[in-house]
C-alpha cells in the first residue's frame, strides 16, 4: 500500500492482533475498518463513536487541504475531526474501509485518551504501547 499523503512506503506492525500500517517517510497511519474495532474494543470504547462508520457519519470538514485518495477503494475520502481540546482532522473512506491519520494525529488522539482511560491493565498496555510508537507520553 502507498501512502495516501506522500506516497511514500507503508510498513505494517501488529500486536495483540491490531495491525498499524505505519508511513516511513510522513508518519502517516491507517487503519482498517476491522482494526479501529478492535482496537476500540481493546480500549473498552464500545458505543463511543469510534468505528469508521461513525466518523464517516460525522459532518464534512471544509479545509483547503487537498482530498486524499483511500488507499483500498482509491475513492477520495472525507475529511471530519474527532476528538477535543484540540479537534484532530482525519480522513475517512465514506465506503467504510477505513481511516487515515497524518503524522502526529494519533498521538493527539491518545494523549486525550490517556488522560481518560480507565486503570485496566489490558487497556493499559495497549494505549501504552500505541504511546510508544507514536511517540506519547503520559
Amino acid at each position: 500500500m502507498d501512502c495516501p499523503a506522500c506516497k511514500g512506503v507503508v510498513v505494517v506492525a501488529e500486536y495483540q492482533r491490531i495491525e498499524l500500517d505505519y508511513c516511513t517517510k510522513c508518519y502517516g497511519v491507517w487503519f482498517d475498518a476491522g482494526e479501529l474495532s478492535l482496537l476500540a474494543e481493546r480500549l473498552n470504547l464500545q458505543g463511543t463513536g469510534l468505528t469508521v462508520n461513525e466518523i464517516a457519519a460525522l459532518p464534512e470538514k471544509k479545509v483547503a487541504e487537498k482530498a486524499r485518495r483511500c488507499p483500498m477503494c482509491r475513492k477520495k475520502m472525507k475529511k471530519v475531526t474527532i476528538g477535543s481540546a484540540p479537534e484532530v482532522l482525519v480522513d475517512v473512506c465514506t465506503r467504510g474501509d477505513g481511516l487515515w491519520f497524518d503524522g502526529g494525529e494519533v498521538g493527539q488522539v491518545l494523549g486525550q485518551l490517556k488522560d481518560k482511560r480507565a486503570a485496566a491493565d489490558k487497556q493499559g498496555r495497549v494505549i501504552d504501547f500505541l504511546g510508544e510508537v507514536f511517540h506519547v507520553r503520559g
